[in-house]
């Protein structure tokens, strides 16, 4: 019986954890209430902001602390030139790092003035990943993408075609260094041809004629 009773409180327990854990989303353009079901993964979900790779930008919004010194601890956004606003260190600039290099810029320069200081950066929010749908959609606007998503997605997003949609002319302008104009035939999609379903990118535009 005492074992019984020890794997329900094991069980209970983590379907705690699990619900504590789930994630908030927030949309730059809320999605009606006919967006199906891909749509809504694709704007609830969260960008996984531990991850090494994932570089702030602005708008984001970053919880920054720092160990025993709660004057100096903030809840900062990210001002559109790309910097926050910290005690003692002022402005300084925040997109275009990771949180772990932003940590380590912030150690330094609170260093002059606090010894040993022990910095935490996270990512309370994230605003900056967003991408344009424009056309032929029956929700034309500019999307907050918070996880990987697809040009679909996008376009379940914007709540889809518009009836004189021409979808095997869609085309996603991609701005992320050399200027990219790239074809997307979703016809070829449905079909199951060769097309590919790609990821978007922070700043596209899906243009569907």
């Amino acid at each position: 019986m005492k074992a019984l009773l020890a794997i329900a409180s094991v069980c209970l327990c983590g379907v705690a954890v699990a619900h504590a854990q789930e994630p908030s989303a927030r949309n730059t353009k809320r999605a009606g209430p006919a967006a199906p079901p891909a749509a809504a993964r694709a704007a609830d979900a969260v960008v996984p902001i531990e991850d090494r790779d994932y570089k702030i930008g602005p708008e984001d919004v970053l919880d920054i602390s720092v160990w025993k010194n709660e004057e100096l601890s903030r809840t900062v956004p990210v001002r559109p030139d790309g910097k926050v606003s910290l005690p003692l260190v002022n402005d300084i600039q925040a997109a275009g790092l990771t949180p772990s290099r932003l940590r380590e810029e912030l150690t330094r320069r609170l260093s002059e003035y606090v010894p040993s200081p022990e910095v935490a950066v996270i990512v309370r929010e994230v605003h900056s990943a967003k991408v344009s749908v424009v056309g032929a959609v029956r929700s034309p606007g500019r999307y907050e993408v918070r996880s990987p998503a697809t040009v679909l997605e996008l376009i379940a997003l914007a709540q889809g075609f518009t009836d004189f949609a021409a979808r095997d002319r869609i085309v996603v302008l991609r701005q992320n260094g050399t200027p990219q104009r790239i074809t997307f035939n979703y016809r070829k999609i449905t079909d199951g041809t060769d097309q590919d379903n790609f990821f978007v990118q922070a700043g596209d535009i899906i243009v569907v004629p």
